[in-house]
């Protein structure tokens, strides 16, 4: 009774768990605006560090890449490639003021950038500068991203690095960006808690 009760507290906010540690009274929390729009794709700078400027925060990220890992098959059939093609897979977790507010896996064919510059995303001379400004130094045009949000409970693996309950309510992004040529260059999963963050669409009108 008491644990179902102090899992109902953690899923309010309430109280919060920390792995290893214990569970505390959490600490007001105001929830992060993600904002998602094809316009705020910049030479240079990170739209995530914008959205964190604009409430105050200090926002980063923490990485971990992995070379020549074999595809799952529905990345392979997203990145229109042979079950078991090469990708380079990075994971990501964005940050808040040094806490978790975002997970995302991204997986790049490595095929298309094995042997460049830009074949580590967060590595070398153009780390951190996003697909599409990395895309561009090998001669690929990014001209168009694919995403499909759902809601679903977070698995404990997420919710241990997000500091959430586990089956707390996250909308998981699949996203891909394509490039002028109709070909798949990056597609990744994109987890966002609810309770940590809003999600914002904006949407270019053309005239």
């Amino acid at each position: 009774m008491v644990r179902r009760a102090q899992e109902l507290l953690i899923s309010q906010g309430v109280l919060e768990g920390r792995a290893g540690s214990g569970t505390y009274v959490a600490e007001p929390r105001q929830r992060v605006r993600v904002v998602r729009s094809s316009a705020r794709e910049q030479p240079s700078g990170s739209p995530f560090r914008a959205d964190m400027k604009a409430v105050g925060r200090q926002g980063d990220w923490e990485s971990r890449t992995e070379a020549k890992v074999p595809a799952p098959a529905e990345i392979a059939t997203r990145l229109g490639i042979a079950e078991g093609g090469l990708c380079v897979r990075t994971a990501y977790e964005f940050l808040a003021d040094g806490r978790p507010v975002q997970l995302s896996t991204s997986w790049e064919p490595y095929d298309l950038t094995g042997g460049t510059l830009v074949v580590l995303p967060e590595g070398g001379p153009h780390a951190g500068a996003g697909v599409v400004n990395r895309m561009a130094e090998i001669g690929i045009t990014v001209s168009h991203a694919v995403e499909q949000p759902e809601p679903r409970q977070a698995t404990a693996e997420e919710a241990s690095l997000l500091g959430i309950q586990k089956g707390a309510l996250v909308t998981h992004i699949r996203r891909t960006y394509y490039s002028d040529q109709g070909q798949p260059v990056e597609t990744a999963d994109i987890v966002v808690p609810a309770a940590l963050c809003e999600i914002v669409y904006e949407i270019p009108i053309s005239r």
